[in-house]
């Protein structure tokens, strides 16, 4: 399988060396690298130039693409991806730095499984001198032995339609999915855009190992945030995200009525289960005791258990403040 690197930069000369250190340092070199640069204005661009040169020699076909304007992190890797031409698409951040075996890892679990239209992986957190904190990604994002598992069983969709987990530093994924995928659907951020879409018309699955050193520090664009369990039910009870959410999932079903998705029809009922739910917890009464009835019904159907926090989310729904807004 022909496999290209889709890395996108941006006033990234500080970091960058490393990551283009460590995609020659891959015990399977990549085929292809495309970089696109969103018009940096410090030696970004140099850098790739002097790169392409070291990579060239080493039988790694190099293309660079300079934005004349800035486009912005989404619109930049979605044109990167799309100049990409291998069959397996990596993308790659510009102040990460891969570990030695990521690709030839995942090159392996796509050979395993010609269904596979998407995996992801654990990432090791290190700061801005590249020293390991000792937490990982999925630790940081508090992903579940359950959620693993679902995964691993061909449940992606369950656990992408209730919270995003993948990140887009860590993903491989068929050049096949672009052809649905893109463009990206307003209000989505590219990586989970990808994954819920992946999950919803065929596999997605998850590499628990970590392949990359994901560095964090006031720079990055989408570095990992920690948050508690109580933190993302809190998010979860407030008006303002619940609209956001309800939003981003109509923006998905409309994608799938217009054609553009053709999920099966145990993907469909379940993106009907989630938009479902969602317009419930949209349109709670302001009163308090209003919402009982709605509230408890939502619990006793599975709605809570399935797309939120379960109890801790219902019983969130029933005491946020009344008014024209819920802050949880």
């Amino acid at each position: 399988m022909r496999v290209s690197v889709a890395l996108c930069t941006y006033n990234g000369e500080r970091f960058l060396d490393a990551q283009l250190d460590s995609l020659l340092a891959q015990s399977r070199l990549p085929d292809e690298i495309v970089a696109c640069d969103d018009a940096s204005s410090d030696g970004t661009w140099e850098l790739l130039q002097a790169f392409a040169a070291r990579a060239t020699e080493r039988g790694v076909e190099v293309r660079l693409q300079r934005n004349a304007a800035n486009l912005g992190y989404v619109r930049n890797f979605g044109q990167a991806l799309q100049a990409a031409g291998g069959e397996l698409l990596f993308p790659c951040d510009q102040d990460d730095a891969w570990h030695p075996r990521r690709i030839e890892l995942c090159v392996q679990a796509f050979a395993r499984d010609p269904g596979l239209l998407l995996l992801h992986t654990d990432a090791r957190l290190v700061d801005a001198a590249g020293e390991p904190l000792g937490r990982r990604l999925f630790e940081v994002l508090g992903v579940t032995a359950g959620e693993l598992a679902a995964m691993h069983a061909g449940r992606a969709a369950e656990v992408l339609l209730r919270r995003n987990i993948v990140t887009g530093a860590t993903m491989a994924l068929r050049r096949g999915l672009l052809a649905q995928a893109l463009p990206v659907a307003e209000g989505w951020v590219h990586d989970e855009w990808l994954a819920v879409v992946a999950a919803l018309v065929g596999r997605v699955d998850t590499l628990e190992e970590a392949t990359i050193d994901y560095r964090q520090h006031g720079g990055n664009q989408l570095g990992a945030r920690e948050r508690s369990l109580g933190e993302r039910a809190d998010a979860g009870a407030r008006r303002d995200y619940r609209e956001a959410m309800a939003a981003k999932m109509r923006a998905l079903a409309r994608r799938v009525e217009t054609g553009g998705l053709q999920p099966p029809a145990e993907a469909r009922a379940l993106l009907r289960e989630r938009l479902r739910h969602d317009r419930v917890r949209t349109s709670l009464p302001r009163a308090r005791w209003q919402r009982i009835v709605p509230v408890l019904g939502e619990l006793r159907a599975g709605g809570y258990a399935r797309f939120g926090t379960g109890l801790r989310g219902a019983l969130l729904d029933l005491a946020g403040p009344a008014g024209g807004r819920d802050d949880g």
